[in-house]
């Protein structure tokens, strides 16, 4: 049966390859971004295939702009029956220059490094704003919709350094760990009203975001790409197309049952301990 998606970040690699995949069937995408030329580019790309998309702005941590969303996507595809929380990131004020503090960093401090110490309020808060306040955000907006009919779900989407921090990012891995216990808790609370809520732990793959952290200009692995590679028994980054199954699976009533869970999709980088 055709269901109303809305994505948020959904002028992204991984989003846009989901709404995709939702779009091909039979769904209607209702494909939110700050930039709207990105959703509408990402939309008219599932309307040449066939499907039924728009491309929305909205900023998901202005809740003004979220309601303009909402009034929208009702207005032209009707109630939302599945939400997909898929904007998120991180900042580079958010994060440490080297893994470790050394005692002579704090001695001889050298311009361009940064360390714990010189992180910056802003930067940690703007990174937990986007992946957090930006998940509950919508949620509240468009979970309204959801209340009353049937077999309607929201995905989060959260990381597996949620279970593991990563060096370097304090705050994006604090984040997503937010966003990994938020979506346990709301699918408590979602219950009674049957909503259900789960989440997509990614591993590593390869975005706009991230691509010059862990590849050189001319495609080589940097170190801390090849450190990752070399902890990812699946020995490869991930593809956007490795999320699709099991989000399809979550939002369809196939996992009618499931809720409250979060699935790491890392070749698996959480299981192995290094040796």
């Amino acid at each position: 049966m055709s269901k109303v998606v809305v994505i948020t970040g959904a002028g992204g690699i991984l989003c846009s390859t989901l709404a995709e995949a939702l779009a091909k069937e039979g769904h209607k995408i209702a494909l939110l971004d700050l930039k709207k030329e990105s959703a509408e580019k990402v939309a008219q790309e599932i309307i040449a295939k066939g499907g039924i998309a728009i491309g929305v702005e909205a900023n998901v941590l202005q809740k003004e702009s979220l309601e303009a969303a909402k009034k929208e996507v009702n207005d032209k595809l009707g109630s939302c029956d599945i939400l997909i929380n898929g904007a998120g990131g991180n900042h580079p004020l958010g994060t440490t220059s080297n893994p470790h503090l050394l005692a002579e960093d704090l001695v001889n401090a050298k311009e361009g490094v940064k360390t714990f110490f010189d992180l910056d309020s802003e930067g940690i808060q703007f990174v937990f704003n986007l992946n957090f306040i930006g998940t509950l955000l919508p949620t509240q907006v468009f979970a309204l919709d959801m209340v009353g009919k049937e077999a309607c779900s929201i995905l989060n989407i959260s990381s597996m350094n949620a279970y593991t921090p990563l060096t370097k990012i304090p705050a994006y891995s604090g984040a997503k760990a937010a966003v990994s216990n938020f979506t346990q808790w709301l699918a408590v609370h979602f219950s009674k009203v049957g909503i259900r809520v789960n989440a997509l732990a990614p591993g590593f793959f390869l975005t706009d975001q991230n691509r010059t952290l862990l590849t050189t200009e001319d495609g080589e692995l940097t170190v801390r790409g090849n450190t990752i590679i070399e902890q990812t028994p699946m020995g490869r980054f991930g593809k956007a197309e490795d999320l699709i199954s099991t989000t399809l699976y979550l939002c369809d009533e196939a996992s009618s049952f499931v809720t409250g869970v979060v699935i790491p999709i890392d070749g698996g980088f959480s299981a192995f301990s290094g040796v």
